[in-house]
């Protein structure tokens, strides 16, 4: 497949990092096979299944290298409250904080921690996630981690 009209984030031999406008990238058995200018594609790939991105961008698969998908409970609410000026420790002293979700970790059945997790990963693959390291952190103690 020949991807044309794309704008493609990257690095590059010629230019250390930046956007190239009007890319084409060449796709075959599931591996890149070239990537350049649109106005450069080798002639043998200009009859290939041609796709328009209509310049939509293109960017490297992204990873998070930190981000805890296993947990139980919800801290949308605290984040409210430090916009509206309430520290952390003020929070964490109102039963807030890592405590809440540590407690409503320790509340879930194993089921219901890996229902919400696998909906989290849907989540970040679905915005161009690509490898995820997954931390653990809500037991505290060694058994509970296990």
């Amino acid at each position: 497949m020949l991807l044309r009209n794309a704008v493609l984030a990257g690095t590059s031999t010629d230019q250390p990092y930046g956007l190239m406008q009007n890319a084409a990238i060449l796709l075959r058995d599931g591996f890149i096979q070239w990537v350049g200018p649109d106005m450069d594609v080798p002639q043998e790939y200009v009859s290939e299944n041609v796709q328009d991105l209509e310049g939509r961008l293109v960017t490297p698969g992204l990873i998070d290298c930190h981000t805890h998908v296993v947990f139980g409970g919800n801290r949308a609410t605290e984040f409210e409250m430090r916009l509206n000026g309430m520290s952390y420790a003020e929070i964490s002293r109102s039963g807030g904080g890592i405590a809440s979700t540590v407690e409503a970790t320790r509340q879930e059945s194993e089921a219901e921690l890996l229902k919400g997790a696998l909906s989290r990963v849907d989540t970040l693959l679905s915005e161009g996630i690509c490898t995820i390291e997954i931390k653990s952190g809500y037991g505290l103690d060694i058994e509970t981690e296990m």
